[in-house]
């Protein structure tokens, strides 16, 4: 049974999620659809391709991935569909795919061209689900679309090196749901970059010189809970599940107590700058030795 997931910034009030549902059960009786979000922020490309590049891993291979956001086809916004990974994305090529084709070269892309046979001002309800029910049933994407070699990218979204190798400038990428703010630093840049170097970190006016595995590696367990005072509301950077730096506090509600982002006064797009400290020379550390 194939898979279709849904990724929007439809929100939950309207109808627009449930008519791509219907669209889709009208074409194929024996579907899986499954919502990825529909809490995207609005026209938020960043965002949603931070969300789908963490989720998609997770479903079988062949499965297919509406993405519907900022997805009007314009002359500078063209439909496609792409097989990466051995999975199947219908979007606009407005850099959506961005994080997941800056580590994973698409197998095969094509520029949707079946919009002379559809008419419609709900691309994603009448043109994605279209592409998507064929791709289901079999069909190649030389049918609904001709061959380009490259996708639109964002190169905004990666961090900047100085020349000097000591400093990462990033950004705020996404906040999520408990208000924990991800950066666009991935462990891979940090590692590569930093070489084991000592290093703060440091966005508006909070600063880190360490990063965590885990969440409750703030806490230091060996001393008794009565001695440890307060726990929650701890500030802690650390490398989350998806490989990026993440800024949290511990067990802190966003709704009562506020977050990292708001204590942090942190929104997206932000500046988060990791400056790591030079290596002593040899011969330096010799002439501090006693």
């Amino acid at each position: 049974m194939p898979i279709i997931t849904l990724t929007t910034d439809f929100g939950e009030k309207d109808y627009f999620a449930a008519a791509v549902k219907g669209a889709i059960y009208n074409e194929l009786k024996e579907v899986r659809i499954v919502d990825i979000s529909h809490s995207i922020s609005p026209f938020h490309i960043s965002e949603a391709s931070y969300i789908i590049k963490n989720a998609y891993r997770s479903f079988p291979k062949g499965s297919i991935h509406i993405i519907g956001i900022d997805s009007e086809l314009t002359p500078e916004n063209k439909h496609l569909a792409v097989l990466l990974d051995d999975h199947y994305f219908i979007c606009a090529n407005n850099g959506i795919l961005s994080l997941l084709a800056s580590e994973i070269n698409p197998e095969k892309i094509v520029e949707i061209n079946i919009h002379d046979r559809i008419e419609t001002n709900f691309p994603v309800l009448d043109v994605f689900v279209k592409v998507a029910c064929h791709i289901a049933r079999g069909g190649s994407l030389d049918v609904v679309g001709k061959n380009i070699e490259k996708i639109k990218y964002l190169k905004q979204i990666e961090p900047l090196i100085n020349s000097e190798k000591n400093q990462i400038i990033g950004h705020v990428l996404y906040i999520d749901n408990y208000g924990n703010v991800i950066t666009n630093i991935s462990r891979k840049l940090f590692d590569s970059v930093g070489k084991g170097r000592e290093f703060t970190l440091s966005a508006r006016m909070v600063n880190f010189t360490e990063i965590h595995e885990n969440y409750s590696d703030c806490i230091n367990f060996k001393v008794p809970k009565d001695k440890r005072g307060e726990e929650d509301g701890k500030k802690l950077a650390l490398f989350n599940s998806a490989g990026y730096i993440e800024l949290a506090i511990y067990k802190s509600n966003p709704f009562t107590v506020g977050s990292a982002s708001t204590l942090f006064g942190l929104q997206n797009r932000d500046t988060v700058t990791i400056k790591f400290k030079s290596p002593v020379s040899k011969e330096l550390k010799k002439q501090l030795l006693p």
